[in-house]
């Protein structure tokens, strides 16, 4: 399920965000609003030189060792 609204995903998800340098930045977490939050704020280290970040894509699953699946698939995947 591919949903771009964080409020409307409840429980574990994964995510892809693009940096405003053009780089993804994927991961997994259980409150979706929550870890946009903290990369909004700059508090990822990732993402905080690379702010800002817009939220492209993020998938609802069923628990954290799907989650953990899902992103490591993800990064698996070209660019």
């Amino acid at each position: 399920m591919q949903s771009l609204d964080p409020s409307s995903i409840l429980g574990w998800c994964v995510y892809i965000l693009r940096c405003a340098d053009g780089t993804l930045y994927s991961g997994c977490t259980v409150s979706l609003p929550r870890r946009l939050s903290a990369h909004g704020k700059g508090r990822a280290k990732y993402t905080r030189s690379r702010r800002p970040v817009v939220l492209v894509y993020a998938e609802e699953v069923p628990d954290r060792s799907a989650a953990l699946r899902r992103e490591a698939a993800l990064k698996r995947l070209s660019r």
